[in-house]
């Protein structure tokens, strides 16, 4: 990576109702958004934005009002609003002499560790060449298997994706609150977070915009999963000119989401929050302890049930004989394979195969604990 400023800021950016209205794309928005992050590009920082607006681009065209009502209609669309949300930002972009690139992404783009680092190496070109990168899920084609959630969701995969230290979520209000503050005038505005708590996660709620999907605990989430890759997030009004400038000039805006002091190294990161789980593996209480204590690999030895259909290389959950999942890792066996060896010893997996991929059902490098 490329070191400017002491270190790379990298800055995935979520968009969702700051660039929509109802009529659609708000232009000035998105030229008051494109002028900060020209003047972040100028000053040497490296920015991948992640931006939904498709939709809302697209909808009017169909004769919607409010959230499409089903997927097809979704898909519809984004396959209209697309290249209109596009060029709002080339234009926008072009008139500073920025370039940027569009890169479409389903939840199996990601989910694939080889289209994975296809999709890192793709957005670490066009930042090696000075060209900003706009993210947004590819709902031309996406059903509900495959989707993100939210670009919430989405934005905290991409800071993994893109290498960030940091995640700045525009967002329509200032920042967190200890409470609605729309509904109670003494809310007060939190504006350092150290550690994503249950009590953190308790003053989210539900969004009632009808441009995007995802509220203040979709948000919270995104900055808890970005913590522990090691990025900071924050939270600010993307509705109010010039705060992401004033915000990286050091002025107290939003709300700062602290980074983990422990971070979790990249692929471990992958594993929990991106790569999608296909099954539960049951485990008894040693290999339980063995595996959250001890650091150990899982072995058939401790496996005493299954649930669901995967194949070697799929992320299943660990949980105990109870039902509470523990962790998430990625298999060496397939089921079919599984069940002949489970709850056998390691020496025996060969002569009940013919053939061993490794002692591991769960290799520990593998393998995530719940956070």
């Amino acid at each position: 990576m490329r070191l400017r400023f002491f270190e790379t800021l990298i800055q995935a950016k979520h968009l969702s109702g700051v660039i929509s209205n109802d009529e659609g794309l708000d232009t000035a928005m998105i030229n008051s958004i494109s002028a900060d992050v020209c003047e972040l590009c100028h000053r040497g920082f490296e920015v991948v934005m992640v931006s939904s607006g498709a939709v809302a681009a697209g909808k009017a065209d169909l004769g919607i009002k409010g959230r499409p009502s089903s997927i097809p209609l979704k898909q519809a669309a984004a396959a209209i609003g697309q290249s209109r949300m596009l060029r709002a930002y080339k234009d926008a972009f072009n008139a500073r002499g920025a370039k940027v690139a569009q890169v479409l992404l389903t939840r199996d783009d990601l989910a694939n560790r080889r289209r994975y680092l296809n999709a890192r190496n793709t957005l670490m070109t066009l930042l090696e060449y000075g060209i900003i990168p706009i993210i947004n899920e590819n709902d031309t084609v996406v059903v509900d298997e495959i989707r993100f959630g939210d670009n919430d969701n989405l934005s905290a995969m991409v800071t993994n994706l893109a290498e960030a230290s940091l995640l700045a979520i525009l967002s329509d209000v200032d920042g967190l609150y200890d409470k609605n503050p729309s509904q109670h005038p003494d809310a007060r505005m939190i504006y350092e977070v150290e550690r994503v708590s249950e009590e953190i996660e308790a003053m989210g709620g539900d969004s009632s915009s009808c441009h995007g999907t995802g509220g203040m605990i979709t948000k919270i989430k995104a900055a808890k999963r970005a913590a522990l890759y090691g990025a900071g997030t924050v939270i600010l009004n993307g509705r109010t000119p010039g705060n992401l400038l004033r915000m990286i000039e050091g002025e107290e805006l939003g709300t700062y989401f602290l980074p983990a002091r422990d971070r979790m190294a990249a692929k471990k990161h992958w594993i929990a929050f991106t790569k999608k789980p296909r099954g539960k593996l049951f485990v008894d209480e040693g290999a339980r302890r063995a595996l959250v204590e001890g650091g150990k690999s899982l072995l058939p030895s401790g496996i005493k049930g299954v649930e669901g259909g995967f194949g070697r290389g799929d992320a299943v959950r660990l949980c105990c004989m109870e039902g509470k999942e523990f962790a998430k890792g990625v298999v060496n066996y397939a089921l079919a394979e599984l069940l002949p060896i489970m709850g056998k010893k390691t020496s025996d997996i060969e002569t009940i195969l013919g053939y061993k991929y490794g002692d591991e059902v769960v290799h520990r490098d593998n393998l995530v604990l719940n956070q």
